[in-house]
C-alpha cells in the first residue's frame, strides 16, 4: 500500500534497530486500512493480503510489540492535563508509550511531532525532504 511517504518512511524503518509498535499503532493501522476499503481505495482481497502480512511481520518479531498499560493511560492524561498542548487522546498515548518505553518517536504528523518535541521527547519527523 504505497503512500506519498512510504519510501521515506522504509528508509526511516531499515535505520532503526528495534523497531517498536504498540497496540494501538496496531488498532490505528487496521483502522486505516478498513477506511481505505469503505472509501473504494481497495478491494476487501487486498485489505486481507495487507492485514495478513502485518500481522505476519508483527507476530514474526519484525516489530517489539507494546502493551499498553495504566501507566501509559496515566501518563496520557497526564500530558492532557497540562493543557498547554493540543493533544488529542490518542496521540497523548502515543506520546506517554514513547516516553515510557523510551523509545524515538516516528511519525509524518507535523503537530504531533511538535509536541513530542515540547515534552522533550526524541521524534523524527517522516516528511519528502
Amino acid at each position: 500500500m504505497p503512500e506519498r511517504l512510504s519510501a521515506r518512511a522504509q528508509e526511516i524503518h531499515n535505520l532503526q534497530t528495534s523497531p517498536a509498535i504498540s497496540e494501538l499503532v496496531e488498532l490505528e493501522f487496521f483502522s486505516a486500512l478498513s477506511l481505505r476499503l469503505r472509501l473504494g481505495e481497495l478491494e476487501r482481497t487486498h485489505a486481507e493480503r495487507v492485514a495478513s502480512l502485518f500481522l505476519s511481520h508483527v507476530d514474526g518479531g519484525l516489530y517489539t510489540r507494546i502493551h499498553l498499560h495504566a501507566g501509559h493511560y496515566l501518563a496520557a492524561r497526564g500530558y492532557i492535563a497540562r493543557f498547554d498542548l493540543p493533544l488529542r487522546s490518542p496521540d497523548a498515548l502515543h506520546l506517554a508509550v514513547a516516553a515510557g518505553e523510551n523509545l524515538e518517536l516516528v511519525t509524518a504528523d507535523q503537530q504531533l511531532a511538535r509536541n513530542a518535541r515540547g515534552l522533550g521527547l526524541n521524534v523524527s519527523l517522516v516528511s519528502s525532504s
